[in-house]
């Protein structure tokens, strides 16, 4: 399995052909993406299918003075 949607999937999920109405939808659904150098989307399988093995969080950060 690939670890990024292909073309023809982005293409599906968002419903637009072009490149930047890809990214607009993308955006306006609040899906993480990147962009690439031809000005591609790029979106990773697992925010879309989800993450079977998620990582704990972590705390945050405090420091001493303010009782961390």
């Amino acid at each position: 399995m690939d670890t990024f949607l292909t073309p023809d999937e982005i293409r599906y999920l968002t419903g637009r052909n072009l490149k930047a109405d890809q990214v607009e939808a993308l955006r306006r659904m609040g899906i993480p993406f990147y962009v690439n150098a031809r000005g591609s989307a790029i979106v990773a399988r697992c925010v879309i299918e989800g993450s079977r093995d998620e990582a704990p969080r972590r705390k945050g950060w405090t420091p001493n003075v303010l009782g961390g």
